[in-house]
C-alpha cells in the first residue's frame, strides 16, 4: 500500500513543490545527477524545505517504486510564520506565549508536547526546519488532532526568530540542567517563548544569549532527566499557573 504521507519520483516531487505542498523533507540519493535532478535541488533551496544526501539502500528500503534518486515526505500541516503570528496574537489584546522546540526528533514526543502545549494555551509553537521529527499521521494521533488547533511555524534559522521576539517585547525563558534557578521562581507574567531541547543534549548553547532567563527542573531520583515531553508539561503548566493568577 502507497503511504498518503511520501511521494517519489523527481518529477512528482518538482510538481508538489510548484504546487506549494507542504513538504517536511526530501530525500536525495547519494551522487546522482542529471539535468531534471539539478532542478529539484534548486527548487528544493529556493523554497527552503529540509533536504537529506542518503545512500541509495535508504530509499530502497522506504519506498518499493521506482523512486529516481528522490523521495519526499508531505507534512500533515501546512506551517504557519512566526513573523505573522505575533502580531496577531497582540492585536487579538492578548500576550503571546510561545513554545520553541529545539530538535526534538521522537515523532511520539514532538505530538504529545503539542497536546499539552494547546491544552496550555500556548499560542504557536516554533521547530527548526532539520534536526526536527517529521509531523506526519503518527504526530498527529499523538497530539489527539492538538496539532491543528495551534500554528506550528517551522523555521530555518531559529537565532531570527529569537531576534524578533526580543524585538516583539517577549521574554525568553530556556530549560536547562545548567540553569541555577528552579523553574518556579522564574516570572511567566509577560510575553513569553518558553524553550525546551531534546533529552541528550539540551538546547544548543548557540541560543543561550538570547534567553532572558535559564530555569531547571528539580530531580530527586538517580535519573538524571525527564523525557522531554514530561518536562515540557511541568514547565508549560507552572507558567500556565502564573499566567492565570496574574492580577488576581
Amino acid at each position: 500500500m502507497k503511504r498518503k504521507d511520501i511521494i517519489y519520483g523527481i518529477r512528482p516531487i518538482i510538481e508538489a513543490i510548484q504546487a506549494n505542498k507542504t513538504i517536511d523533507k526530501v530525500l536525495i540519493q547519494r551522487g546522482i545527477g542529471g539535468d531534471l535532478m539539478r532542478e529539484l535541488t534548486y527548487l528544493i533551496r529556493e523554497h527552503n524545505v529540509p533536504m537529506q544526501i542518503v545512500p541509495i539502500e535508504k530509499l530502497h528500503r522506504t519506498v518499493t517504486g521506482n523512486h529516481q534518486g528522490a523521495v519526499a515526505y508531505i507534512s500533515a500541516v501546512d506551517y504557519a510564520s512566526i513573523f505573522d503570528v505575533i502580531p496577531t496574537i497582540y492585536e487579538s489584546g492578548q500576550d503571546p506565549f510561545i513554545l520553541v522546540l529545539d530538535r526534538i526528533t521522537d515523532v511520539r514526543n514532538l505530538g504529545a508536547i503539542i497536546r499539552t502545549a494547546e491544552c496550555a494555551g500556548v499560542h504557536a509553537v516554533v521547530i527548526p526546519a532539520h534536526n526536527s521529527a517529521q509531523i506526519n499521521e503518527d504526530a498527529v494521533k499523538t497530539s489527539a488532532g492538538a496539532i491543528h488547533n495551534v500554528p506550528i511555524c517551522r523555521h530555518t534559522n531559529l537565532k531570527e526568530v529569537f531576534n524578533y521576539l526580543k524585538e516583539a517585547g517577549i521574554s525568553i525563558v530556556g530549560a536547562t540542567e545548567k540553569a541555577k534557578k528552579l523553574y518556579y521562581d522564574a516570572d511567566y507574567c509577560q510575553p513569553l517563548c518558553i524553550v525546551m531541547g531534546n533529552e541528550g543534549e539540551g538546547i544548543s548553547p548557540e541560543y543561550f544569549n538570547y534567553f532572558s532567563d535559564h530555569v531547571k527542573i528539580p530531580l530527586m531520583g538517580t535519573i538524571d532527566s525527564l523525557n522531554v515531553s514530561v518536562a515540557t508539561g511541568v514547565v508549560l503548566y507552572e507558567a500556565m499557573r502564573h499566567r492565570s493568577f496574574q492580577g488576581k
